[in-house]
């Protein structure tokens, strides 16, 4: 990080500032350095205050994995630990005449679904549960995850000091021929 800002600064050592004095040329130099090395902490700072811990980065996956592993499981509180209660999922559905409609279930539907058994009948060695992390920002998280038989896309948020998804918008993978 600091090499560039280094290079740079023998750079300016290097130039002839021709009609500036000795003395000038030295201060000249001295706030440039100062100028590089405050953006290069500026930057760094930024960075820093962006990447999630390590234990935020554990909270999110573990709240994907309790909404769909309890889909797979039937386990309606373990779904529910995960959503928050104004959920919003939705699907883009295109019916055979080509026009497109947005569909959508709130957190207590998917609850209910998950109760009267949710993927339960998917076998042990169908059920995929892949979670990946897109993006986390403050308070603010987008994850993948890949299903069996569909991908979602979770936004996740912290809210009261605990990770829950408040949107997902999802779509059916292609049946296999």
């Amino acid at each position: 990080m600091f090499g560039d800002a280094y290079r740079v600064y023998e750079k300016l050592l290097r130039q002839d500032f021709g009609t500036l004095d000795r003395k000038r040329g030295k201060k000249m130099k001295k706030t440039i350095l100062f100028i590089i090395v405050s953006i290069t902490f500026c930057g760094a700072e930024l960075r820093a205050q962006t990447t999630a811990t390590e234990a935020d980065k554990a909270a999110i996956k573990q709240t994907a994995l309790d909404y769909i592993e309890g889909w797979y499981e039937g386990n309606a509180e373990r779904m529910e630990k995960a959503l928050h209660p104004e959920l919003a999922k939705r699907i883009v559905r295109t019916g055979p005449e080509g026009r497109s409609r947005l569909d959508q279930m709130g957190a207590m539907t998917l609850v209910q679904g998950t109760r009267r058994g949710g993927g339960k009948e998917t076998p042990k060695d169908k059920q995929q549960k892949d979670v990946t992390i897109l993006d986390v920002f403050e308070n603010a998280a987008s994850v993948k995850v890949v299903a069996s038989e569909w991908i979602d896309y979770l936004h996740v948020a912290k809210v009261n000091g605990r990770w829950v998804i408040v949107n997902v918008l999802w779509e059916l993978k292609p049946k296999a021929k």
